[in-house]
């Protein structure tokens, strides 16, 4: 329920994974969005709840869209949201772990390379990522010394055409790694999905905040 002259809540969602997981929670909270943004070229979403609307941005700017106000809160990865940390920190709530989206943070190579012996041998090695900070805090904290590359997509590329020793990326089922003769040799962190809160907004809108916040704790515990 939306109070007299108050604009309504603005969460913050990115399409696809995340955005299908989420469902499921607004659900729980007596809440439901009666359009896709896979075929709605929308990118403000109303809900059933005339106190909650949705907008629809690019995962890598949701931490941003709720830090910086235009959003009261959001869902992002934990994998957007160290990086995001490296260069905001403490500029976030994050209350909840959602368990959703789950996958891992993962070091991989192309099949054949030695990665152990390239480790254990000192060489230096190029690895192409989007997740430059996990990556760099990482390989400092085993003693490898790295040149990243930092890239934006088609990370398994790299590899294959001499850009890279190894990739750092997100692994799920492990099927597009395969398909393109690729291995995981480690593990760095899991991920999951969290719940982001813009400060301002948990002090002066808490009143509608903090029961959508508590439905969420309930439904991903559920």
């Amino acid at each position: 329920m939306n109070p007299a002259n108050r604009p309504p809540l603005t969460l913050a969602l990115s399409k696809g994974r995340i955005f299908d997981e989420t469902m499921p929670l607004l659900a729980a909270a007596q809440v439901h969005v009666t359009e896709n943004p896979e075929s709605s070229r929308k990118l403000i979403l109303p809900t059933s709840d005339p106190g909650l609307r949705l907008i629809i941005v690019r995962a890598s700017d949701v931490p941003t869209y709720v830090q910086y106000g235009a959003a009261d809160f959001g869902i992002a990865g934990k994998d957007v949201l160290f990086e995001h940390a490296a260069q905001h920190p403490g500029g976030l709530y994050q209350p909840i772990d959602l368990n959703i989206a789950k996958c891992r943070l993962c070091v991989a190579v192309r099949e054949g390379f030695d990665y152990a012996a390239a480790v254990r041998q000192g060489s230096r090695l190029r690895v192409a990522t989007k997740y430059v900070q996990a990556a760099r805090e990482h390989f400092a904290a085993k003693g490898v010394y790295v040149d990243l590359i930092k890239l934006y997509g088609s990370m398994e590329l790299a590899p294959l055409v001499g850009l890279a020793d190894a990739i750092v990326d997100l692994v799920s089922s492990g099927n597009t790694l395969r398909a393109n003769h690729l291995v995981a040799v480690e593990d760095i962190v899991p991920i999951s999905s969290r719940l982001i809160v813009n400060q301002a907004s948990l002090k002066t809108r808490s009143a509608q905040l903090q029961p959508l916040i508590d439905a969420f704790a309930r439904a991903s515990q559920a």
